[in-house]
C-alpha cells in the first residue's frame, strides 16, 4: 500500500468565513473559500467566472508590442509559430496558426522533437527550422523562449523578427526578442498564472481586434475553438485556477460542445466518454493524456495536426492512432514505474527520491515521476540517461530545488510544480545529493510540504447530494484551487474489489451502510492488501462527487488517502 504521511486540515481565517456567509455562503463553502484565500472583495469575481470578465489583453506588458511586430507580417513574409512537444506548447501553437491564418498571414507551426532535439529552441530544432522554412521572416515563440537568450539572438542574426511568449520562469538573462510576453517576467493582475497556451490566446485575441481597427480583417469571430484550446491546457498544464485562469476553464468547459475543434471531439469519441457536461477530469485524465502521449511516444506534431483537421475521416484516423500511442504509453508508463520501485526499495527516502534508468523512455518520465510522488509523498525525480523531470507536492517549488543543484546540470527550467533538467556528464551522483538535501531543507522550513491536506472532518449524514451541489459553486477545480477533500474516521470496509478493463483501480463499500460507495483510482494494487486486513479500521480522506452508475444519481466517494483509524472503535 502507498507510503503513510502526514495529514493536515486546513486552516482558514474565521473572520473571513464569517464575511463569507453573510453573504450566503453555507458554512462549507465559506470555510473553503476562506482556506483557500479568497478576498470577500474579489467572492462574486470567483463564483462567477464568466467571459464578460476576461481581461483586456492589452493590459499585459508586451502584448500590444508584440501585436505591432506580428502585424506587418500579415500580409508578408512567412511566419512560423514555435511550439512544444507537450499539450500546452501543441495547444498555443494551434491557437496561434489558427488565429494568424484567419487573419490572412501565411503561416505554420514548428514543433520540436522530444527525442534528438530536447525542450525549446536548441541548437539542432533550429537548424531543423531553417531547413523547412528557408523563407521564415517572423519567429514567434509559445510555451518556450524564455531561456534561450543565444538562439533568439542567432535567429536575429540571419535577419529573422522574434517574438517570446512563454510562462515560464526566466533565467539570469532574458532574450533580446524584437517583443516579449511572458506573465512570470511582467503581469497584469490576474494574468500571473497563465500557461502558454493562455498567453498565446490573449495575444491573439489582442491581435484580432488591431487587425479588425486596420482594416485587416472583417470576417466572422473565431475565437470560441481558442477559447476551449486555451482552458484544455490550463487543466493540463498545471497551473493554479485563479484569477483568468478560472475564466478560461470553466468557459472553455461550458463552450465544449459547441466550439472544441473537430479534431478534439473526435478524440474525445476515442474516451468512450458519455454526453454529458464536460468537467475537468475529462481535461485531466482523458484528452489532455492523450495529446501528450503522441509527444511522449512519436512526435507531437500529430496531436497538432489533430487540433488543426478540419475533414470528420481524417481526425478520427489521427484520433485513432493517437488513442494506440496512449495504450502503448500506459504499458510504457506501468513498466517503468515498476522498475523505479524496485530502485528505491521498502525504504524509500525521506527527503526526495532520484532514480536513473538508461533504456527508459524519456517521454514518460514525467508521468511516472508524479506517480512516484502520489506514491511516496516526496519530491521525485526521474532521470533517462542524462535527462530527467521532476515533480514535486504541494508545499514544495521545482525551481527552487533545481536552483540549489544547478551546478550539476547543464539546462533546466519549469514552474513551480514541475521541471525538467540536463545533468553534465558524470555528476548524477553529485546531483541527487544535490537535489535530496536541497528538498529536505525546504521540508524543513515548511511544515505542510509533502502532507496531505484537507477541508474537515465529516460525519457519514452530512455527505450528501446536496454537499456535492454546494461544492459545485467552488468550480472549477485544480491547482490552486483544490477540490475539497473530507475526513471520515474509524471506518471499516465491506466488499472490496478492482475494477476497470486492467484492474487499476479499486471499488470499497462501508461495513456501515449509510456511508457511499467509494473508488481508488489507481489502487487496484492494494486490495490484496485491504482483504487481508478485513477487520481492521481506518480513516479515509475522500472527495464526494456525483455518480449516475446504475441509472440513478447518487454520492460516490473518490478516496485520496486512508491510514489505520487513529481513534478506537466504541466498544473495544
Amino acid at each position: 500500500m502507498a507510503v503513510l504521511t502526514t495529514w493536515c486540515e486546513r486552516t482558514f481565517d474565521g473572520a473571513r468565513a464569517a464575511a463569507f456567509a453573510s453573504a450566503g455562503c453555507s458554512a462549507v463553502v465559506a470555510r473553503i473559500l476562506a482556506s483557500r484565500g479568497v478576498d470577500a472583495a474579489d467572492l462574486d469575481e470567483f463564483l462567477d467566472p464568466s467571459l464578460e470578465r476576461i481581461s483586456d489583453p492589452s493590459l499585459i506588458p508586451g502584448v500590444d508590442a508584440a501585436v505591432q511586430v506580428i502585424l506587418p507580417f500579415l500580409r508578408s513574409g512567412k511566419i512560423v509559430v514555435f511550439g512544444d512537444y507537450d499539450a500546452d506548447g501543441v495547444c498555443a501553437s494551434a491557437i496561434l496558426v489558427t488565429a494568424l491564418r484567419r487573419l490572412g498571414a501565411n503561416a505554420d507551426a514548428f514543433i520540436p522533437l522530444r527525442f534528438g532535439e530536447g525542450y525549446g529552441m536548441t541548437g539542432a530544432s533550429i537548424t531543423r527550422l531553417f531547413a523547412e522554412h528557408p523563407d521564415v521572416s517572423l519567429v514567434i515563440t509559445v510555451d518556450n523562449g524564455i531561456t534561450s537568450p543565444s538562439e533568439v539572438a542567432s535567429m536575429r542574426a540571419r535577419g529573422v523578427a522574434v517574438v517570446v511568449t512563454d510562462h515560464h520562469l526566466p533565467g539570469a538573462t532574458l532574450p533580446e526578442a524584437d517583443a516579449l510576453v511572458n506573465p512570470s517576467v511582467a503581469s497584469a493582475p490576474g494574468c500571473e498564472a497563465l500557461c502558454g497556451a493562455g498567453v498565446a490566446f490573449f495575444l491573439a485575441n489582442a491581435l484580432a481586434k488591431a487587425a479588425i481597427a486596420a482594416g485587416l480583417y472583417s470576417g466572422p469571430k473565431f475565437g470560441g475553438p481558442l477559447l476551449v484550446l486555451a482552458g484544455l491546457a490550463t487543466v493540463v498544464d498545471l497551473v493554479p485556477l485563479v484569477g483568468q485562469n478560472r475564466i478560461l476553464v470553466m468557459q472553455s468547459l461550458a463552450n465544449f460542445r459547441r466550439c472544441a475543434p473537430l479534431g478534439l471531439r473526435a478524440l474525445l469519441q476515442r474516451t468512450a466518454r458519455s454526453v454529458k457536461p464536460m468537467a475537468v477530469r475529462d481535461y485531466s485524465f482523458a484528452l489532455g493524456p492523450r495529446i501528450n502521449a503522441a509527444g511522449r511516444m512519436d512526435t507531437a506534431r500529430v496531436a497538432y495536426d489533430l487540433l488543426m483537421c478540419e475533414d470528420c475521416d481524417v481526425a478520427n484516423d489521427i484520433a485513432f492512432r493517437i488513442d494506440n500511442l496512449n495504450v502503448s504509453r500506459r504499458g510504457e508508463e506501468q513498466r517503468i514505474y515498476s522498475e523505479a520501485c524496485a530502485q528505491i526499495g521498502e525504504r524509500p527516502p525521506e527527503s526526495a527520491i532520484v532514480v536513473r534508468g538508461e533504456d527508459w523512455n524519456p517521454g514518460v518520465s514525467g508521468i511516472v515521476a508524479a506517480r512516484l510522488m502520489e506514491t511516496y509523498h516526496v519530491p521525485v525525480a526521474v532521470v533517462v540517461g542524462d535527462t530527467g523531470s521532476v515533480r514535486v507536492p504541494d508545499g514544495y517549488n521545482v525551481r527552487s530545488a533545481l536552483d540549489a543543484s544547478a551546478e550539476h546540470l547543464a539546462r533546466y527550467g519549469g514552474h513551480a510544480a514541475a521541471g525538467g533538467f540536463t545533468v553534465r556528464p558524470g555528476e548524477f551522483d553529485a546531483f541527487k545529493a544535490a537535489f535530496s538535501a536541497a528538498c529536505a531543507g525546504i521540508k524543513a522550513e515548511a511544515s505542510s510540504a509533502g502532507a496531505v491536506m484537507f477541508d474537515g472532518w465529516m460525519e457519514p449524514e452530512e455527505i450528501t447530494l446536496d454537499l456535492c451541489e454546494t461544492i459545485r459553486r467552488l468550480e472549477p477545480f485544480g491547482e490552486g484551487n483544490p477540490e475539497p477533500v473530507f475526513g471520515i474516521s474509524n471506518v471499516a470496509f465491506g466488499d472490496v474489489r478492482v475494477v476497470g478493463m486492467d484492474g487499476r483501480h479499486a471499488a470499497l463499500s462501508f461495513v456501515d451502510s449509510s456511508i457511499p460507495r467509494a473508488v481508488w483510482w489507481g489502487h487496484g494494487q492494494d486490495v490484496e492488501a485491504l482483504r487481508a486486513k478485513s477487520a481492521a479500521r481506518y480513516d479515509v480522506l475522500f472527495t464526494p462527487a456525483v455518480s449516475d452508475y446504475g441509472g440513478e444519481l447518487h454520492v460516490e466517494l473518490h478516496i485520496v488517502a486512508l491510514r489505520p483509524a487513529t481513534v478506537p472503535a466504541a466498544g473495544l
